[in-house]
């Protein structure tokens, strides 16, 4: 079945699935209610709600609209421990990484330390990335069901983890022709990753790589266009060319960024990070055409009180959900520091506030 079918068969039986409120809400139709979903899911705040529960379980359970593999850190591969006593690894793309109380393991060094070095260096086969056993499982217990997503990259990210971040940007300046190797080694790895999963029933790939500090971008709007873009366009190209549908999540304060983000082709943004000033009603305004995604704050998740999180996703819902084309979330995932009261504050206020319909949002 596909997803126009999909929707129209919620609007005729006024009993609406998951995956149709998703894609209602991607085809800037009405669902019944405003979606959500979640990035990731810290295991812990799992474990206090609801004790011994799986994650798939537990989406079941608060009935979210869209699922991926939740995956962390055992998503990266280790290959081997370099020294285990202190958390140290390498990584399949070469990188060595240490855990830390973070989610995802830091990285401590990366490959490419010349010319020569990328000269000889081989990228591992994105045909054996190991998302693909969890896609396997994802869409196996959710088809038809809940729209399923996985995290996807752009060139950032996997660009600085092999070169190093500082090493990366000084070479936009100094050798801005390795750069575009670099980049162009990651376009080529995830296109075909991407591809492969959603020829496996993977409905949505959710960009996010991270463009930007809570002050603003990383480099300058003109290197962004410059080095960046390019990449990201041809990404998300492909992306939508395979049948998918493409979201782009960054931390951070983007609005000197975000026209360039936007004239990618993405169906949509977020979650976006309100710390930083990213205001999702401003967004919307601005571009009309996308879906919106967000934005409870996580350092309020973790801090505030219940009734102050009641108040923020009622005042989100009021701001962003007329009109369609919004999705309720965190401002980026649910970390460990998520008090489990303020999660189902969050996700009991969505489902009181934020139906459509007569009585509901206009």
């Amino acid at each position: 079945m596909n997803r126009n079918s999909l929707a129209n068969q919620g609007k005729k039986l006024k009993q609406w699935n998951a995956l149709q409120r998703i894609t209602a809400v991607f085809q800037g139709e009405i669902p019944d209610r405003v979606p959500s979903y979640e990035l990731t899911i810290n295991p812990g705040v799992i474990d206090r709600l609801n004790p011994g529960m799986s994650y798939y379980d537990f989406i079941e359970y608060h009935d979210y609209d869209a699922v991926g593999p939740n995956v962390t850190w055992d998503g990266l591969g280790l290959v081997k421990w370099l020294d285990e006593a202190k958390k140290v690894f390498i990584d399949r793309w070469g990188v060595v990484r240490r855990f830390t109380t973070d989610v995802i393991p830091v990285p401590l060094e990366g490959p490419i330390k010349s010319a020569k070095d990328l000269a000889g260096y081989v990228p591992p086969n994105p045909l054996e990335d190991p998302i693909l056993v969890k896609v396997e499982e994802l869409v196996g217990r959710f088809k038809n069901r809940r729209a399923t997503f996985i995290l996807g990259r752009d060139v950032w990210t996997g660009s600085y983890m092999i070169r190093g971040m500082e090493n990366l940007l000084i070479d936009f300046l100094t050798d801005p022709a390795m750069v575009r190797d670099i980049v162009g080694m990651q376009v080529e790895y995830y296109k075909v990753l991407h591809r492969k999963v959603l020829a496996m029933g993977v409905d949505i790939i959710h960009l996010v790589d991270d463009y930007a500090y809570g002050s603003g971008p990383l480099m300058s709007p003109e290197l962004f266009a410059e080095f960046l873009l390019p990449g990201l366009k041809t990404i998300v190209k492909d992306i939508k060319e395979h049948g998918g549908l493409c979201m782009k999540h960054t931390d951070g304060a983007i609005w000197k960024i975000l026209d360039d983000i936007v004239s990618s082709g993405v169906d949509g943004v977020g979650p976006l990070e309100p710390e930083a000033g990213m205001d999702l009603r401003e967004v919307k305004e601005k571009y009309p055409g996308l879906v919106v995604m967000g934005n409870v704050g996580c350092d309020n998740l973790g801090r505030a009180s219940t009734a102050e999180i009641e108040e923020e996703v009622k005042q989100l819902i009021q701001k962003c959900a007329p009109g369609g084309r919004y999705i309720l979330s965190s401002g980026n995932s649910i970390a460990s520091s998520a008090l489990p009261e303020n999660f189902a504050t969050m996700m009991r206020t969505l489902k009181l506030y934020g139906g459509y319909g007569e009585k509901g949002i206009t």
